[in-house]
Formats: structure tokens, C-alpha cells, sequence
């Protein structure tokens, strides 16, 4: 079987902020497998914060041997970006052999839209406001904060979209105090979740903790052996198929999230509807769906998913699966 990775650069239709920093594209890796009569297609965003670049986790690609299956990848690849582009390829390829599509041969039930958040940039008040105002149309907004001054910004974007249901993402950027005097007001605002408030290496703190809004594991949670890690500390987990290494161990991982009382979001990086199509399968019936990737985007891949009133749409057979 033959493996290629390429980088491919997708621009943002407006620069991207969170509490790490600025990017006006999205960086990814598109992995091809080709078997010699089908193709099968995935795509990873490699992640700074889990010590990932672009050349890492190609280097992680490139090293695989020349025959493997998908049951292979947990002892060839860790979780993270290499093994999520070439497990969902696998998916790919192994859909396209049988002729079936992934969800089948997955045992899920057929997939349908899901409704989707929609992720406001860290920017002043005054912005946000109008970030929030612009979109106040779609029903569920995510905002990145995790600053010190972030309570007039969560007042801006309340104001903005008084309709709207917010979810927060402070991206570790909290600390327990920080986070125990925002809750009164998170509860007044309106707000319905709050992720990844503290490091995921001091998050500790949260042990004992009031949670007045239900708080989700993002960088604290990757695969199913962070579940034991979290127990008293979170009451959601958020599934990235970059962080669990794929399709394969995301699925395993909302089985067993389930399993232990936990409440699942379904997010991902920024990247193209390649990245995001799986993802849709993960996310069916989440409590909290968070694939906008596409449409923080001012181009995408040719078969692009579709976003529409009823949320985001399972991939056509052209794009993936």
C-alpha cells in the first residue's frame, strides 16, 4: 500500500484567535493510501500544545511499514494527529473495498445533520459583540476567552445574541479562583458549558469544586485511558479525533465516556470538511456538537460538507467514507 502526505493550507476568512495566539490559516496534513485500485483519504491538524508540527507527524506517517491494517495502528502510532489522518483513511479505503459506507461497516445507525456550534475569535468587547450580533442567528455560539479581563466579553457577546446558547472555552487559561468567582455570572449569563477552565496538569483544583455549569475535559481528556484521570473533576468530554488518534478509538472513547456518566462534546481543530466528516459520526446524538472548522474557513476541499439550519450534514461518498 502506498502512503502519501501532503501539506495543504486552507485560508481563514478572518484571523482566528484564542488564548495562545493568532493564525490567519489552517495548516494541515492530507494523507492518501492507495491500494492500487482505491484510494482512501484522511486529514490531521498537527497541535503545539501535544508537541506536534507539521514535520513530526509526517515523519510519524512516513515510518509505518509497508503492510498494516487499522487493528495495527495502536502499536505503530500514539494517539494523536499521524494515527487519527491514517486511521480515517483506513476507514476510507476499507468503505470504498466493500463498497459500503463507513457507518455500516462501523455497526452505527445512519447518520443525520447535527447542530453545530459556532466559534467567536478572543477579541476585545467591543468586537466580540459585533462577532456576536453578526451570528446571532444560529442557535448554539462557542466564545474563546481565558484572559484575565474576560467578563466584559462574555457581557458583549450575551448582548450581541441574546438568543443564542453560549459554551465558553478558556483554553487553560484560568485558575481555580479565576473560574470560582466567573461561575456566579456564568449561571447569570446564560452559559450552559464551560471548557478546559484550568491546565489540564493542575486541574486537580477542580476536585471538590461547586460546578454550577457543567465543566468539559478538552486537553485533560485524549483517549480512553484519560477517563480515569477525570472522575470528580469534569462532567463532559470533549472527543477530538486528533487527540484519540482516529475514527477506530474516538467511537471507543464515547462508548466508554458514556459508560462512566459523562456527557460528550464532539470538537476539532481547524481544519477543512475532510477533517470534520468523520468526526459527524462521533457526533451523533452529542450532548454538544463543535465541527465549524469549514466555516471559519474562506476555502475548503472541492466536495465540501454542508452547513445548513438543521446543523452540519454527514460527508457525500466524494469527500470521505
Amino acid at each position: 500500500m502506498q502512503i502519501d502526505v501532503t501539506r495543504d493550507v486552507f485560508k481563514l476568512a478572518q484571523v482566528f484567535t484564542i488564548a495562545r495566539g493568532s493564525r490567519t490559516e489552517a495548516q494541515v496534513l492530507t494523507v492518501k493510501l492507495n491500494d492500487g485500485q482505491h484510494i482512501g483519504w484522511g486529514e490531521c491538524v498537527p497541535y503545539a500544545r501535544y508537541g506536534e508540527s507539521l514535520q513530526s507527524v509526517t515523519d510519524e506517517i512516513m515510518g509505518l511499514p509497508d503492510a498494516f491494517s487499522r487493528f495495527d495502528l495502536y502499536d505503530l502510532l500514539p494517539a494523536g494527529a499521524a494515527r487519527n489522518a491514517v486511521d480515517c483513511a483506513l476507514w476510507d479505503l476499507e468503505a470504498k473495498r466493500a463498497g459500503k459506507p463507513v457507518w455500516e461497516l462501523a455497526g452505527l445507525e445512519a447518520p443525520g445533520p447535527e447542530i453545530t456550534a459556532y466559534t467567536l475569535s478572543l477579541d476585545t468587547p467591543e468586537a466580540m459583540k459585533a462577532q456576536a450580533a453578526l451570528h446571532a442567528f444560529r442557535p448554539l455560539l462557542k466564545i474563546k476567552l481565558g484572559t484575565p479581563d474576560d467578563m466584559p466579553r462574555l457581557e458583549a457577546v450575551r448582548a450581541g445574541a441574546p438568543k443564542s446558547t453560549i459554551i465558553v472555552d478558556a483554553n487553560e487559561g484560568w485558575s481555580a479562583e479565576v473560574y470560582a468567582d466567573l461561575a456566579p455570572h456564568l449561571v447569570r449569563l446564560g452559559v450552559e458549558l464551560v471548557e478546559q477552565p484550568l491546565p489540564a496538569g493542575e486541574d486537580h483544583a477542580l476536585l471538590g469544586m461547586q460546578r454550577p455549569v457543567p465543566v468539559c475535559a478538552d486537553e485533560s481528556c485524549h483517549d480512553r485511558s484519560s477517563l480515569a484521570d477525570l472522575k470528580g473533576k469534569y462532567d463532559v468530554v470533549n472527543i477530538k479525533l486528533d487527540k484519540t488518534g482516529g475514527l477506530t478509538e474516538a467511537l471507543a472513547l464515547r462508548d466508554a465516556a458514556i459508560a462512566q456518566g459523562y456527557e460528550v462534546m464532539v470538537g476539532c481543530m481547524v481544519g477543512s470538511s475532510l477533517a470534520m466528516a468523520p468526526a459527524t459520526l462521533v457526533a451523533q446524538g452529542a450532548s454538544v456538537v463543535d465541527l465549524d472548522g469549514p466555516l471559519l474557513l474562506a476555502e475548503d476541499r472541492d466536495e465540501p460538507l454542508i452547513f445548513d439550519n438543521a446543523g452540519v450534514h454527514p460527508p457525500s461518498a466524494t469527500l470521505w467514507g
